[in-house]
């Protein structure tokens, strides 16, 4: 620890610290705008400038180390004049347009210009024109305000951690803009809104809708990614203009990724569901609430008693609420039914029934930061968890190894130690490997049940993986989304398990939705004698009820779900939108409120149980979907639904200690190392990140990104000669007798013999399963 003065005022600071931490701790507000606790120190706004005891001239308080018994004044007459010497050139150039600028109300500089400006200007030459820059859908650019800071330029290559902004030139010529006319397109753009001090980068879906002090500004949580990112969100006359990241350094920091960022738009989409629709002779009316209840409690009540209660199946969106999840599974229940699953593109059941609790991330997302090894199993990192691969991404700067094991090897910008690019089929005799090599390398047993199942031969990837975990102090094994939505993701979870027991490590999962988690605390899986939610497809139902999901979108296998519902005597769809994949199965379809004109609780991948209400009043007619549920229970006659708010329902779910039930551990799934082998391709899916939930698909500047872009057959260039295909040639894809016809895209990141095709988009939802063989042909 040092000592030094801030203003007459003595505090200690850890040894490495600078004034601007120091005076951070004692309290002290320094003027700055380059400086940012999150990025590298630049100082080359100057705006910090302090005077030190025995400095020949003042000093940049964020570049300046303490030295022991450091003496710093941050408001005297020299340090003064130095911060308003600067702030005289910083607006030289700036223009005068305050009252049109979107970061009017809002602006470091406007706040900083009225403590240390000058009430008029001695600079009397033509101020200096940028052009604006094109920066793609969600930023808008105004760089004639730019005072170059160079805190985006910061942001893209150390945070983001690909280099999209660059500065050019020198002096008053200097500008801030993408390489060669590019836009910027990394998954967490957005966040260079907020770090931009002035009005130079702002919302483009926001601009120009509301000023600042016009906003109200209540607190949520994200309803997309496992993550549970906290949200800062700002109404309008009930209408949501904005959302920002609220800080929290033990989940998103103060970051955002886009989808948590933009979605908002689709609050106010034209789809959104604003009255209870029933389908009568072939057509779609307009009903009132008491009608639409009574007509879904009498078929449901008619259906239990014809057919019994199991020929009903009540499937949920995993991006449900936690009192949502277990108020569908009490009303299954209720029905004598036991077919309930949030689980929808899961096709492997395998692990039920032998879990030892609800699976997650298996440590504190905050503690990636002290991992020295990390294995990913079958995972498309970056897109389906920014903010957890930006902290990944933060660690391996300071020397975590990362090793890899599935189909894909796309740049999740960051070191990859060790990759083993290998086929789904191959993915569990490749994990079996890593396990067997660990074995040899430890001198320690297999699990009784693993014993003698494991390989002799060993690939020298799956060797180089295993060398770098045993190496390791602290060790994490994490399951991505593409391994357990995999066909044999019980067996893949079964050997990552006994992996990470091999090395001291943690087991987790990273989680495909906001209630990953949540939803096996809520119950809301089948009972043992109940059918999972692929089951439920195969074994079509008499009824359905389909919570805040889309038949053709959010399901493993899209085509076979239509088809089920098809035929099904009752489907009652409980959505925000009026979607036209419900419109074609449906009989009623109710309006429930998306999360923010609702309240409920998202238990996060760590496990974190957060708690939110509603930011704006609900749309026409929409009522939040616990009241829905509570409802049809009571119209039923079933116990158990006489809650008076979700706080209720929560504290029906969650006890004092319910982290207790968190625990990845799994017993009794029989492991194969065989690999089947097979001639056909084999398809490899992955959920784009801005078509992964209702929400997100209706963002209309989301989908003007190229995370957005229709999706392609992507094909590693071995493949495509044999196969005779080249890039930008269209093909058709069959999967059984399900076909679509795409364009081919070269993908040299994708294993030997695989398809990389895109679910949860119109032009591949008629196709099969998420995974399984396929053959391509040139159309």
């Amino acid at each position: 620890m040092l000592e030094i003065e801030i203003d007459g005022k003595q505090i200690q600071v850890n040894d490495g610290s600078t004034v601007m931490d120091a005076a951070a701790a004692a309290g002290t507000y320094i003027p700055h705008f380059c400086y940012h606790k999150k990025l590298s120190i630049a100082a080359n706004c100057r705006m910090c400038l302090v005077q030190v005891e025995k400095a020949p001239k003042p000093l940049p308080a964020c570049a300046t180390p303490v030295t022991n018994g450091m003496k710093v004044w941050t408001h005297s007459e020299l340090a003064v004049k130095a911060q308003k010497g600067v702030m005289e050139f910083l607006l030289i150039n700036h223009p005068l347009d305050c009252p049109i600028c979107d970061q009017g109300g809002e602006c470091q500089l406007q706040d900083l210009a009225v403590g240390y400006g000058a009430s008029g200007s001695r600079y009397q030459e033509e101020k200096r024109v940028v052009f604006n820059k094109n920066l793609g859908s969600l930023v808008a650019t105004d760089m004639t305000r730019c005072i170059h800071c160079t805190r985006c330029v910061r942001f893209t290559t150390e945070i983001a951690g690909e280099m999209e902004l660059g500065q050019a030139f020198r002096g008053e010529f200097a500008e801030i803009m993408p390489f060669i006319e590019k836009t910027v397109d990394s998954e967490l753009s957005g966040n260079i809104i907020d770090l931009c001090p002035v009005g130079a980068l702002t919302s483009k879906p926001f601009r120009f809708a509301a000023r600042t002090w016009e906003l109200s500004r209540r607190r949520t949580v994200s309803p997309h990614d496992a993550l549970g990112s906290n949200l800062i969100v700002q109404t309008k006359h009930d209408v949501v203009k904005r959302v920002l990241p609220f800080e929290n350094e033990e989940i998103n920091e103060c970051w955002l990724s886009d989808k948590d960022r933009f979605s908002y738009e689709a609050l106010n989409s034209d789809e959104r569901l604003s009255a209870p629709m029933i389908k009568q002779g072939g057509e779609w009316q307009r009903v009132d609430w008491q009608s639409a209840l009574e007509f879904v409690a009498t078929g449901l009540r008619g259906i239990a008693k014809d057919h019994g209660g199991a020929s009903i199946g009540m499937l949920a969106s995993p991006h449900s609420t936690l009192e949502e999840l277990y108020l569908l599974q009490k009303l299954a229940r209720g029905l004598e039914s036991q077919n309930v699953d949030f689980r929808l593109r899961q096709v492997d059941f395998r692990a039920d029934g032998k879990r030892a609790g609800a699976p997650w991330l298996g440590m504190p997302i905050a503690g990636v930061k002290d991992l020295n090894r990390l294995l990913v199993i079958g995972s498309f990192l970056r897109k389906d968890a920014p903010l957890l691969a930006q902290r990944v991404r933060q660690a391996a700067k300071k020397g975590l190894q990362v090793s890899a094991i599935g189909p894909n090897a796309e740049d999740w910008l960051l070191p990859v130690k060790h990759r083993a690019l290998v086929a789904p089929s191959s993915m569990v005799a490749t994990l079996a490997q890593v396990l067997a090599a660990l074995v040899a390398e430890k001198g320690l047993e297999p699990s009784p049940a693993l014993a003698g199942k494991l390989p002799e031969h060993i690939e020298d990837e799956a060797r180089a993986i295993a060398l770098s975990l045993a190496s390791g102090r602290q060790v994490a094994v994490w399951l991505g989304n593409l391994a357990v939505q995999h066909g044999r993701g019980s067996e893949l979870q079964t050997l990552a398990q006994e992996i990470a027991r091999l090395t001291g490590g943690s087991f987790g999962f990273i989680g495909e939705a906001a209630n990953s988690v949540g939803g096996y605390l809520a119950g809301a899986i089948p009972g043992a004698d109940g059918l999972n939610a692929a089951a439920m497809i195969e074994q079509a139902r008499k009824a359905y009820v389909v919570m805040g999901a889309e038949p053709a979108f959010d399901f493993a296998n899209p085509s076979a779900t239509t088809a089920a519902m098809q035929t099904a005597q009752l489907v009652v769809g409980l959505t925000a939108f009026d979607s036209a994949s419900l419109r074609g199965v449906a009989d009623v379809m109710l309006p429930i409120a998306p999360f923010s004109e609702t309240s409920g609780t998202y238990v996060n991948c760590e496990g974190r149980a957060q708690s939110f209400v509603a930011v704006a009043r609900p749309q026409g007619e929409t009522r939040p979907a616990w009241k829905v549920l509570r409802v049809l229970g009571n119209l039923l006659a079933l116990d158990g639904f006489s809650q008076s708010d979700s706080e209720a329902v929560r504290d029906e779910i969650l006890s004092a200690d319910f982290a207790s039930q968190l625990n990845n551990g799994v017993e009794g799934v029989v492991v194969s190392i065989a690999t089947a082998s097979s001639a056909a391709l084999e398809r490899v899916t992955d959920v784009p990140i801005h078509f992964s939930d209702p929400l997100v698909r209706r963002a209309e500047a989301l989908q003007k990104t190229r995370d957005a872009a229709a999706p392609s057959a992507r094909i590693s260039p071995a493949t495509m000669e044999a196969l005779g295909v080249a890039a930008g040639d269209r093909v058709r894809v069959a999967q059984g007798a399900a076909t679509a016809e795409l364009i081919v895209q070269a993908d040299p990141g994708l294993a030997a013999g695989c398809v990389r095709i895109a679910a949860a988009h119109v032009s591949t939802s008629k196709l099969g399963g998420m995974s399984g063989d396929l053959s391509v042909e040139r159309v």
